[in-house]
């Protein structure tokens, strides 16, 4: 039997965590083990969702964080302080992703409070249900490529003035790359998009001896679900997924965390699908 969520609506985008309900599950399940001890990360869309649950088991794991997001200030105030009692040091800057002016002064703030960079995840994202393909407008394609894709390629383009060999960078991405969506044309192809550029930066970067790979989630318990949905659709989210549920935000952190690692030090280039069940072409 399928398991299905309240019924909700947001009316903004990214959404807002504090305002689920049920609120997703974001703590690590498991006692950390120092597999990131010392390092320092950075996690766009670290406010909330999957970002909260990979600022927090990064922490876990002894990780410094540094979030980047665009408004969501009670968010993000609420993951500093969950990184903090994790025993770890953390910062919050908020700004648009998508300008590259804003992504160069982000990581300046944190080469100055931390010193150094070794992880780099790229998460942030937004999504606009269109029922039809003509009625996908400039102005929402412009804005989901921007924040999708143009905001990875320039924060990554930043961070790597910074990052040393041993280094890792995780890119978020989706099962729509791999199955595509009739509601969310852009946002798909803004995934398979990050698809691209996970397998092309890996190569650019082997020899640097920087991995690149990527998280592939299916239905996620996020903000962004009822801020992109109508109600009736929220209640069932994940209902299709062979699990019959949604997943919970710490369902995939784990996945960042393991490719962040020197656990995946044989990985690069590759796609981890945390994704209920569905079976997809990797």
């Amino acid at each position: 039997m399928s398991e299905t969520m309240p019924e909700q609506r947001q009316d903004q985008q990214p959404g807002h965590e504090h305002a689920m309900h049920p609120e997703p599950d974001f703590m690590p399940r498991f006692a950390g083990t120092s597999r990131l001890k010392d390092k320092v990360a950075i996690i766009s869309g670290g406010d909330s969702g999957i970002g909260r649950a990979v600022a927090v088991g990064m922490a876990r794991e002894g990780a410094d964080i540094a979030i980047l997001y665009l408004n969501e200030h009670k968010d993000a105030e609420k993951t500093v302080k969950l990184v903090e009692e994790e025993g770890r040091r953390a910062i919050s800057i908020a700004g648009d992703i998508g300008s590259e002016a804003f992504c160069g002064e982000a990581v300046e703030k944190v080469m100055a409070e931390f010193g150094r960079l070794d992880i780099l995840v790229n998460n942030a994202a937004e999504q606009h249900v269109v029922e039809e393909p003509l009625e996908i407008s400039q102005e929402q394609l412009e804005r989901t490529f921007r924040t999708n894709v143009f905001g990875y390629f320039f924060l990554t383009k930043m961070a790597l003035r910074h990052m040393k060999e041993g280094a890792a960078i995780v890119n978020t991405t989706s099962i729509t790359a791999y199955k595509g969506n009739k509601m969310l044309i852009d946002y798909a192809s803004t995934r398979g998009a990050i698809v691209a550029f996970t397998r092309s930066l890996s190569q650019a970067l082997v020899d640097k001896k920087i991995r690149v790979n990527a998280v592939a989630p299916g239905p996620i318990w996020t903000p962004l679900i009822p801020a992109s949905f109508d109600p009736e659709h929220v209640a069932k989210h994940g209902a299709s997924a062979p699990m019959q549920r949604a997943g919970q935000p710490n369902e995939v952190a784990s996945c960042h965390v393991f490719l962040a690692s020197e656990e995946a030090s044989y990985m690069t280039g590759q796609v981890l699908h945390p994704n209920g069940g569905t079976v997809v072409n990797s």
